[in-house]
């Protein structure tokens, strides 16, 4: 992918330290410490333009967002979207971080156990065989994320390909991870208000393509919990037909 970014890019990222993370290495360990307080800390990895994390920060300020991107103009793209953001839903960007980075080596900005979720919308499917172990759902990059996310980690994944969705599916159940919510066409009946769609999400569901999701509990608390959900639908007088995202 390349992306032509305009003239004097670099200086205006560089403009906005309260915002864009241009060396996010220094941080790794410390991002409590940049964000001033210790709120639990949400990444999305591969933010593209930036609406998800900006729609989600926006909304959510008892929460740190952190969005990574490798590319200037995406990460430019993503500081606009967050400023209008603010703009559309008030508060302030305190809670919000952009950072360019290559996400193939996302253990080098963040320390174990140091994020509490990590989102994973409409990746490159990478198609060919030989470039599976490039797919961000691929084992390689899973033991990574079991790494640094913290006993109440989880992961949330989008995708419009099917390909990927079944990959994925494979490669999370290989690895002993227990998933939820998993649906097959996320907006079959109407378009899920409760979740924030990206820009592809919006185009896709527009042309009536299915969105496939899932959610993977990594974190000890998180499997306790889900565990704890399960346990009491299936009790007596329990709602069997408890609500799902299917």
């Amino acid at each position: 992918m390349r992306l032509r970014g305009r003239k004097g890019i670099r200086e205006a990222l560089e403009a906005q330290p309260e915002l864009v993370v241009l060396e996010p290495e220094p941080y790794k360990g410390r991002w409590a410490e940049l964000f001033g307080n210790d709120r639990p800390i949400h990444v999305e990895l591969g933010m593209g333009k930036g609406r998800f994390i900006s729609e989600l920060s926006a909304l959510n300020p008892h929460i740190n967002y952190i969005g990574v991107d490798m590319y200037d103009e995406l990460v430019r793209r993503a500081g606009e979207k967050a400023h209008a953001s603010r703009e559309e839903h008030g508060g302030d960007l305190s809670n919000l971080r952009l950072a360019r980075f290559n996400i193939e080596l996302i253990e080098n900005i963040f320390a174990a156990g140091e994020l509490e979720r990590i989102y994973l919308n409409f990746s490159d499917p990478w198609p060919k065989k030989r470039h599976a172990r490039r797919r961000l759902t691929h084992a390689n990059f899973v033991h990574k994320y079991q790494s640094i996310l913290n006993e109440r980690g989880e992961i949330h994944f989008k995708t419009d390909s099917r390909s990927l969705f079944e990959f994925s599916l494979n490669s999370f159940a290989d690895l002993g991870l227990r998933m939820r919510n998993i649906s097959l066409d996320l907006h079959a009946e109407e378009p899920r208000t409760d979740l924030i769609m990206t820009e592809y999400e919006t185009k896709f569901y527009k042309q009536g393509m299915p969105i496939y999701r899932l959610e993977a509990v990594i974190g000890k608390e998180a499997l306790a919990a889900h565990q704890k959900q399960l346990s009491e639908r299936e009790e007596p007088g329990a709602d069997a037909e408890a609500s799902s995202e299917q």
